[in-house]
């Protein structure tokens, strides 16, 4: 069963939420949450497995929220959900270290889909369009300037991680850096892990912002 707390200041969008998400069987809400500091606490009293986060709420964003649910001991998977398609906010959203990023005029069998995926503790968004998010974000705001050489990581497993900036799947980075599958496995998850990462979705982000890979490598 995967437990859910839904965070939006609109009681009538976290009643449609909830009966999207109480019909499946595989999933249920445990609490609701009006705004971003009950958001924090509710998570804390009952650490459920996929927090659904609005961004435009009062007391506290659902930006800051998702920064401090995830800084937790036990830390959800956040999916990001509003009514606004702004690349600027998906990309601070991935960078605070949300699992997706969705619009609320989904379906319900896609928000369901969604939480399944996140919950299953993998990226929503596909890495080649989280890259072209972030190609938007820095083309119109810029970022300090990257320092590649800090990076813990060892050539090889930077090799690895601009595959996975690519968009690439395990098997593709095998068949690129003649490698096992179990090897490439092993590859990402030392590199998640060294840089203290959640998944594939951050890994991009973080690959961008460290000058692992530049703007534009995905039309190349």
């Amino acid at each position: 069963m995967i437990d859910v707390l839904v965070a939006d200041d609109q009681a009538l969008v976290r009643d449609g939420f909830r009966a999207i998400i109480d019909r499946e069987a595989d999933m249920r809400v445990v609490a609701e949450a009006s705004d971003g500091v009950e958001a924090v606490e509710l998570t804390r009293r009952h650490r459920p497995h996929v927090l659904l986060m609005d961004i435009r709420m009062p007391r506290l964003d659902g930006l800051v929220a998702t920064r401090r649910v995830l800084a937790l001991d036990t830390p959800p998977r956040v999916l990001v959900l509003t009514t606004f398609d702004r690349n600027d906010w998906v990309y601070e959203a991935l960078r605070s270290g949300a699992s997706g990023f969705l619009l609320k005029d989904v379906r319900g069998s896609q928000l369901t889909d969604a939480v399944r995926v996140v919950a299953a503790g993998e990226a929503l968004l596909a890495p080649a369009i989280t890259g072209r998010l972030i190609e938007d974000f820095l083309a119109r705001h810029g970022l300090p300037s990257p320092t590649p050489d800090a990076c813990p990581l060892s050539v090889r497993e930077q090799d690895v991680l601009r595959r996975i900036a690519l968009g690439e799947s395990n098997s593709e980075i095998a068949e690129h850096l003649y490698l096992g599958i179990s090897t490439v496995k092993t590859y990402v998850n030392r590199l998640l892990t060294k840089l203290e990462l959640r998944d594939r979705t951050q890994a991009v982000v973080y690959a961008y912002e460290h000058g692992i890979v530049r703007p534009g490598h995905l039309r190349e």
